[in-house]
């Protein structure tokens, strides 16, 4: 039983992403899946698929093998939550990363949260 999904999933990309593996499993949730969408639609990842209760997920690398994303860090948990306004969301490592923020609206990039005046829990950080 996984306490955090999110952190776990997390993990499991960093590490699976470390060692060079072409899939990597993650538990499927809601979350998580919303997550794998959004490392797509900012290009971190070339593609997933959803089988059952796992998340198949095809991280990207560069031309040299080098990984694209290298850090996943969980900035919200289980015992300490942390929520940001609109006006507290900055860019992560000068626009090269993106921040998570579960909204009202779904969850989303920092930078669109910022744009649509929205604030809510501070996920994680990927760059």
């Amino acid at each position: 039983m996984v306490n955090d999904i999110v952190a776990d999933s997390l993990a499991r990309m960093n590490n699976g992403i470390q060692r060079g593996a072409d899939e990597i499993e993650l538990l499927n949730s809601k979350m998580v899946l919303s997550i794998v969408e959004i490392l797509k639609h900012e290009g971190f990842i070339d593609d997933f698929k959803v089988e059952g209760d796992t998340i198949i997920v095809n991280p990207t690398y560069n031309e040299a093998g080098d990984p694209v994303v290298r850090h996943f860090i969980k900035v919200s948990t289980p015992g300490q939550r942390m929520y940001v306004s609109s006006k507290q969301i900055i860019p992560i490592m000068n626009g090269r990363g993106i921040s998570i923020i579960s909204t009202s609206d779904g969850l989303m990039t920092g930078a669109m949260a910022k744009s649509k005046g929205v604030g809510g829990e501070y996920i994680c950080n990927i760059w």
